[in-house]
């Protein structure tokens, strides 16, 4: 018996050993699905996951604008990501990227990794002991990947949906991919955070405007509804800033075009309302904008106090008369 309980605790010490060497307490956990792709028309570069898993968006996904697209899972090593990007970068294709680093890691079997880079080379890796269900499918733009799954029909549903979803947006074309594969079963564990990451395909050499889409839902009980919303939430906002641009050429018939398609989108949305009705004001539709105003107010007399103090930025430019009637 002694020696039984000896050679059992020997082999869970060596076992421990083994999982430090691959796994640090910073680099965390996400047995998740992933997709990462490319839009062959546009260039864009994306990666959508979901897990049950707080904050995922924070380890899995990675990506630059006119280099690739990285996402690392099941025993996360979030240097993939950055890496991954910075060999693409030197000239190495998303493949060969991915090769150099597995080569480089002794906790290669219990990663996850997918890249794919400008060019729409991709490859992916699931490592003999990330845990069932765990595939990839790797195909033309995109590959996905899962581990710890409740079943083995994930990978094809996400890849069916991703292709017969083509046409769309590459961001709605994501989130379509990791609906399908939540319908057939998802992660054994359930669900609690996602993420959407886009990427331009060119770099201007400005982060902030070549990072096109990046939502997260950190916690959350059904993330990818939550996801669902907020991608929506944004479309309707660039109708809104589609909708700035208008009214800086003076072009009021596409403004309110653009503005009235995202308040469609949210009605309910009284900060969309509130600028479309200031826009109004500053062209000269001072009575269309004071009835949209005092809907407003009704429901939160705080936006009364702030076209108050509009006019000393100018950004309300109407005469005074004008102002009382906007602010009674």
């Amino acid at each position: 018996m002694k020696k039984i309980f000896f050679f059992t605790a020997l082999f869970v010490f060596a076992g421990n050993i083994l999982l430090a060497q691959f796994f640090k307490k910073e680099e965390g956990l996400a047995h998740t699905f992933s997709i990462v792709a490319r839009d062959a028309k546009t260039g864009e570069m994306a990666v959508g996951v979901q897990s049950h898993w707080f904050s995922v968006g924070t380890a899995v996904p990675w990506g630059e604008a006119g280099v690739g697209v990285v996402a690392t899972q099941s025993f996360v090593n979030k240097s993939y990501g950055p890496k991954g990007l910075a060999l693409i970068k030197s000239g190495k294709t998303a493949p060969e990227a991915l090769q150099e680093l597995l080569a480089q890691d002794e906790g290669r079997e219990v990663r996850q990794v997918a890249m794919i880079d400008t060019n729409g080379n991709v490859n992916a890796h699931t490592g003999k002991n990330c845990i069932d269900y765990a595939s990839q499918i790797v195909s033309k733009n995109f590959s996905v990947q899962s581990n710890m799954m409740l079943n083995n029909k994930v990978c094809p549903a996400m890849a069916k949906a991703f292709e017969a979803s083509e046409g769309k947006p590459l961001a709605e074309r994501i989130l379509i991919a990791l609906q399908a594969a939540q319908a057939v079963g998802g992660d054994i564990r359930g669900k609690q955070s996602a993420a959407i990451l886009v990427v331009a395909g060119k770099s201007t050499g400005q982060i902030w405007i070549d990072r096109l889409i990046d939502l997260r839902v950190d916690d959350n009980d059904l993330p990818l509804v939550e996801m669902e919303r907020l991608l929506k939430l944004f479309r309707a906002y660039e109708h809104m800033d589609k909708g700035d641009l208008a009214t800086e050429k003076n072009d009021m018939k596409l403004a309110m075009e653009e503005y009235g398609a995202a308040m469609k989108m949210f009605p309910k949305n009284l900060e969309m309302q509130y600028w479309t009705a200031i826009t109004l004001a500053n062209n000269k539709k001072v009575k269309e904008a004071g009835i949209m105003l005092q809907k407003i107010y009704k429901q939160d007399a705080n936006w009364r106090e702030l076209t108050k103090r509009l006019p000393k930025v100018n950004l309300l430019t109407v005469s005074e008369m004008d102002l009382k009637e906007l602010i009674k």
